[in-house]
């Protein structure tokens, strides 16, 4: 390497590629990039958590990182706010309620958001609407692939 070509390196709002994976510390894989394809955005974008971002800034073309994120961190821990108890009658009689099935609940705004089935019984339905990975740690492994600045 000499002076005149420095390695590019990651900054605030830069686009960027990558592989990545986002696992669980027992190995499940939560999302990952296919194989032999990159991600490409750029930084601020709404692309991947803030969080996650902040940690690619300063990485150098050609870098792999590998990084544990405590729930803090990563998608937070569960705010016991976001349960929310329904009427059983709310939802259509066909559909299966079992603990653990996600449901996309739409809201005033238009959006989706997912709520996972937390407990069930002939009246009621309670509904986890804290991110699904919320209290998880996560390893986050990143290549960065390419930038364009």
């Amino acid at each position: 390497m000499t002076e005149n070509s420095p390695l590019s390196v990651v900054k605030e709002h830069s686009d960027i590629e990558i592989t990545f994976q986002l696992a669980l510390m027992d190995g499940t894989i939560v999302e990952e990039t296919p194989e032999n394809e990159a991600l490409r955005f750029t930084l601020g974008d709404g692309t991947f958590l803030h969080k996650l971002e902040e940690m690619l800034i300063g990485l150098e073309l050609g870098t792999t990182a590998k990084m544990t994120l405590s729930p803090e961190r990563a998608f937070g821990l569960s705010d016991p706010a976001n349960f929310q108890t329904m009427a059983r009658q709310d939802f259509p009689p066909e559909m299966a309620l079992e603990v653990g099935f996600v449901i996309g609940f739409n809201t005033p705004t238009g959006e989706e958001v997912p709520g996972t089935v937390y407990e069930v019984n002939d009246e009621s339905v309670v509904i986890d609407f804290n991110h699904p990975l919320a209290d998880a740690t996560i390893l986050f492994t990143a290549t960065i692939k390419a930038i364009y600045d």
